[in-house]
């Protein structure tokens, strides 16, 4: 199981500087069109081949590369690799650039951190009340105190501040430098010069520097593997962070099927669109929004059903800067409750709570325990 879960990863590419020569330079400035107008099987996506032809066509000024040829991808993955459009940028340039601000200058990574910045001006008590609640209902306490915190992925800072009040000492980490200055703000306002809250730069991806954090009561990281570029090889390094008895808990988009191979075209197309495009695919997606939730919630008025289940799910976020987050939020991967039941189970993992999203688009809730390694071994 595992050796076939690995392979589900989407690939992502090294920045400019580390290709050999003056000819693959020229190769990033090409448009993909290689194998454009085989003639595939009925299961296919011949769609994406026409679209893709199409801003090819259009988008001279953007430039791509296929992934590995080797494996075999499926649907979701086929079409990710091929609507790899990007600016290309010169090598020299790129030299100077962290891996990060590379993958945002060529489209190839949301801003995050920038989002999350914004959205701090409206954080408020009832809003971390709200994210402490989801944190002692979703774990099952009710309270953290003599507990070990990390938060994979701190974004806003929110989680970490909630954890740190619950009594848990914190460490937290993100990839995105405007993140970790987010949640570096956040302990600055609620926890100046605490020494049980630590804030640091780094990438989940990085086992080494995983590695050297040790292990943890509780490993957090909501709806932030699924946008590592890499996100079987993300679940895998988290694992050890957990100690003996420990709790992990994490959330990952839901596959949809070819639902999702349609959110990736629209969040590729937000993050290679201009500003302007950028706020309409934004109104858009909340206008679809809007109107299937309240067909949705008069369905379930005429059923009887009043209980809203956007209230039991509520983690003191707001509803623009989550939108903002959703059309945007690229690198985006998806899996089924069973692929990451069955990862995790094969690693001495039980499953303690599992939280779906019945089907639709966002994200599952797992709460994973790991069994002691004595025990398992």
């Amino acid at each position: 199981m595992a050796s076939s879960m690995h392979h589900s990863y989407l690939d992502v590419e090294s920045p400019a500087s580390e290709l050999g020569g003056e000819q693959d330079q020229l190769a990033l400035c090409t448009p993909v069109t290689e194998g454009m107008g085989k003639k595939e099987n009925a299961s296919d996506v011949g769609w994406v081949e026409r679209f893709e032809s199409r801003v090819s066509a259009h988008r001279p000024s953007f430039c791509g590369r296929r992934s590995n040829p080797n494996t075999s991808p499926t649907q979701f993955q086929r079409l990710s690799r091929r609507l790899t459009f990007r600016p290309c940028i010169d090598s020299r340039t790129s030299e100077h650039m962290s891996s990060h601000a590379f993958e945002i200058a060529s489209s190839r990574r949301f801003e995050f951190g920038k989002n999350w910045s914004e959205f701090l001006r409206v954080l408020d008590n009832s809003r971390i009340a709200e994210a402490e609640d989801s944190l002692k209902r979703r774990l099952g306490v009710e309270n953290l105190i003599g507990r070990t915190f990390i938060d994979i992925g701190s974004g806003s800072g929110l989680f970490s501040l909630a954890a740190r009040r619950l009594g848990a000492v914190v460490t937290s980490f993100d990839y995105d430098p405007a993140s970790v200055a987010c949640t570096r703000e956040l302990r600055r306002r609620y926890f100046a010069d605490d020494l049980s809250w630590k804030v640091e730069e780094g990438s989940v991806l990085d086992a080494a520097y995983v590695n050297r954090l040790g292990t943890f009561d509780v490993v957090y990281s909501w709806g932030v593997l699924h946008h590592t570029g890499k996100m079987w090889i993300a679940l895998e390094n988290i694992a050890p962070l957990v100690a003996d008895g420990g709790s992990l808990f994490i959330a990952i988009y839901n596959d949809q099927g070819l639902a999702s191979s349609c959110w990736l075209v629209v969040k590729k197309a937000y993050n290679v669109a201009p500003q302007p495009l950028k706020l309409v695919l934004v109104f858009g997606v909340g206008a679809y929004f809007y109107a299937r939730h309240g067909v949705g919630r008069v369905l379930r008025l005429k059923r009887g059903d009043r209980h809203d289940a956007d209230t039991s799910r509520r983690r003191g976020m707001t509803l623009w800067y989550d939108l903002v987050d959703w059309v945007g939020g690229y690198p985006f991967e998806v899996a089924k409750p069973e692929q990451v039941f069955d990862f995790y189970h094969s690693r001495g993992f039980v499953l303690q709570q599992l939280f779906t999203c019945a089907g639709r688009h966002g994200c599952n809730e797992y709460v994973f325990t790991r069994v002691s390694r004595a025990t398992s071994a």
